[in-house]
C-alpha cells in the first residue's frame, strides 16, 4: 500500500507518517517547504523519539518526499497511484492542497479503486472542509467512485523541536487517532495504529474540549504567572486547580451530551493532565498559548462547550475564567495576539464580545463573556 501525506512538518513526520509506516505502507511526503523536501529527499531515515514513562526510539525509513508547489505533477501522479491520502497542514491550508488532490483523483484508473482521503487536523470534522474543496475543483462526475472521504479525530502532543533536531522528531509516547468506520463499507485498511469508531463526533469532542481546552487553559494561566514551560506550569497548584475546574465543566458537557461515564470521562481527564506534566515534553505556553482569536471563536475550544453549557442551564464559569487570562495573553510575534489587543482598545465590550466570540446578544452565554470583556478593556483603560 501507499499514502501520500501532505505535511511532512513536525506532526506529519511525529505523528500521521509514522503510525503509515509502522503499518507497512510506503510513505509520499508532500510540501510546499523546499528546504524540508531537499532534506526527505537526501534523508535515508529519521528517527521519532517519544518520550514519557515508556519511551521508545522509532527509526523510520522507506519514505519518499516530492515538492507540492514546484513538482505538481509528481504529486497527482503520487496521488494516481496510491492508496491513503491524508493531511497534517492546518484546517486553513486545505483549500490549497485540494486541487491537486482533485487532480490526482481524476488521474486514477479506472480500476485503481477508491482513494481513502482524511484530514488529519486539529480541527471538527477537517475532512469534511477538505471533501467540499476537492469538489468545487473536481472536473468531472465521478468522485464517489474514485475516492471516499473519512473524518478523523487525532491526539498527540508534538512540541516545538531542538533547533538542531533535524528531521527528528520528539513527540509524547500517548496517541490517538480515530476514524469513523462508514465511508469504508467495511473494508478499512490494516492500520493498526488506527481506532475504528461507527460515531466520531464524540471523539472528537471529547478531544477538542479536554486536551485542547485544558492545554490553552494551561498555557494562558501560565503565561499570566511568568511560567515558561507547560509541564511546569500544570505542576503549579494554583493553575492546575483553574484547569481541572474548566475540564471539570467540559466533563459535565460530554457526559450529558454523548452518554461518557462520569468516571471514564474522569480518567480521561487524569490521563489528560498526567501529559501535560510531562518534563520531556520542551514545550512552552507561549507556543501552546498562540493564535489565541482563533481559540477563542464560536466553535472552539472554549466558546463552543461554554455556549453549549449555558444553553443547558449549567456552570460554565470556570472556562469564561479561561477566556478571561487569554485576553491577558500578550507575547509578541503573534499576529492574532495583536488584532485581539487591537479589538480590546476600541474599547466597545459588545463589539469585542460578537466579533471575538460570535455570541448573539440573546445568548445565554454572552452576559458572562461580556463582563470578562469590560473587565479586560477597564484594565487597559485604567
Amino acid at each position: 500500500m501507499k499514502a501520500v501525506h501532505f505535511g511532512a512538518g513536525n506532526i506529519g513526520r511525529g505523528f500521521v507518517g509514522l503510525l503509515l509506516h509502522e503499518a507497512g505502507i510506503e510513505v509520499v511526503f508532500a510540501d510546499v517547504q523546499d528546504a524540508l523536501i531537499t532534506a526527505l529527499k537526501e534523508a535515508d531515515s529519521y528517527t521519532v523519539h517519544a518520550v514519557g514513562s515508556s519511551g521508545r526510539d522509532t527509526v523510520v525509513e522507506g519514505f519518499r518526499a516530492v515538492n507540492s508547489a514546484s513538482e505538481l505533477e509528481a504529486v497527482v501522479q503520487e496521488i494516481a497511484t496510491a492508496d491513503i491520502v491524508t493531511t497534517a497542514v492546518g484546517a486553513h491550508i486545505l483549500k490549497f492542497v485540494a486541487p491537486a488532490i482533485a487532480q490526482g483523483i481524476a488521474a486514477r484508473p479506472a480500476d485503481a479503486g477508491r482513494v481513502a482521503v482524511m484530514a488529519c487536523e486539529n480541527a471538527i470534522n477537517a475532512t469534511d472542509i477538505l471533501e467540499a474543496e476537492v469538489r468545487s475543483a473536481y472536473e468531472g462526475e465521478d468522485l464517489e467512485a474514485r475516492a471516499l472521504f473519512a473524518n478523523t479525530a487525532v491526539d498527540r502532543i508534538v512540541p516545538a523541536q531542538a533547533p538542531d533536531a533535524g528531521l527528528d522528531v520528539t513527540v509524547e509516547t500517548f496517541f490517538e487517532w480515530a476514524v469513523e468506520r462508514g465511508p469504508f463499507d467495511g473494508a478499512e485498511p490494516d492500520i493498526p495504529g488506527i481506532t475504528w469508531v461507527e460515531d466520531l463526533e464524540p471523539y472528537i469532542e471529547r478531544k477538542l474540549f479536554t486536551v485542547n481546552t485544558g492545554h490553552a487553559a494551561t498555557a494562558w494561566f501560565g503565561w499570566a504567572v511568568g511560567i515558561e514551560k507547560i509541564s511546569d506550569a500544570i505542576s503549579e497548584p494554583s493553575i492546575r486547580g483553574k484547569v481541572a475546574a474548566a475540564l471539570a465543566e467540559t466533563a459535565t458537557l460530554l457526559v450529558t451530551k454523548h452518554g461518557f461515564s462520569a468516571e471514564q470521562q474522569q480518567a480521561y481527564v487524569s490521563k489528560i493532565l498526567e501529559r501535560f506534566a510531562n518534563p520531556h515534553l520542551p514545550d512552552t505556553v507561549e507556543r501552546v498559548g498562540r493564535a489565541p482569536e482563533r481559540k477563542l471563536s464560536r466553535h472552539e475550544r472554549i466558546i463552543g462547550p461554554a455556549a453549549e453549557l449555558a444553553e443547558r442551564g449549567l456552570d460554565h464559569h470556570s472556562l469564561v475564567a479561561v477566556l478571561a487570562a487569554a485576553l491577558r495573553f500578550t507575547p509578541e510575534g503573534d499576529e492574532e495576539v495583536v488584532r485581539v489587543q487591537e479589538l480590546l482598545a476600541t474599547g466597545d465590550a459588545d463589539q469585542v464580545t460578537a466579533t471575538l466570540t460570535g455570541l448573539a446578544a440573546e445568548h445565554p452565554l454572552h452576559p458572562a463573556v461580556r463582563e470578562a470583556v469590560a473587565a479586560r478593556i477597564a484594565e487597559l483603560q485604567a
